[in-house]
C-alpha cells in the first residue's frame, strides 16, 4: 500500500460552499472503505488535504476523480506520493 497526499487549493469559493454536503459524504464512505488515511481543511480557508491509500498514482487519481469537489470545479488539485514515517517519536 502507497500513500498521496493530494492538496485541494481553493478554485470557487461559492462551489465550494455548495458541493461541501456531497464532498464531506464522500470522505467518509471513502474512510470507511480504508481508501483515505486522513483528511481536513487548512485553518486559514484555503483549501484543504487529503491522504489517499491506493496500490499506484493512477488508482489514487482515480479515487480523487470520484471528489464532488473536483467534479465540479470547486478545487484544484495536486497530488504527490507520500512516504509516511512510521518510526517517528511525537513530542506531545
Amino acid at each position: 500500500m502507497k500513500y498521496f497526499a493530494v492538496f485541494l487549493p481553493m478554485k470557487d469559493e461559492g462551489k465550494s460552499k455548495e458541493f461541501r454536503p456531497q464532498h464531506l459524504a464522500f470522505l467518509k464512505q471513502m474512510r470507511d472503505e480504508k481508501k483515505i488515511l486522513m483528511n481536513g481543511p487548512f485553518t486559514d480557508g484555503s483549501g484543504g488535504l487529503v491522504i489517499y491509500a491506493a496500490d499506484s498514482l493512477v488508482q489514487a487519481t482515480s479515487y480523487l476523480k470520484q471528489d464532488p469537489y473536483i467534479i465540479n470545479g470547486a478545487r484544484n488539485w495536486e497530488i504527490h506520493e507520500w512516504a509516511m514515517e512510521t518510526d517517528v517519536e511525537f513530542y506531545f
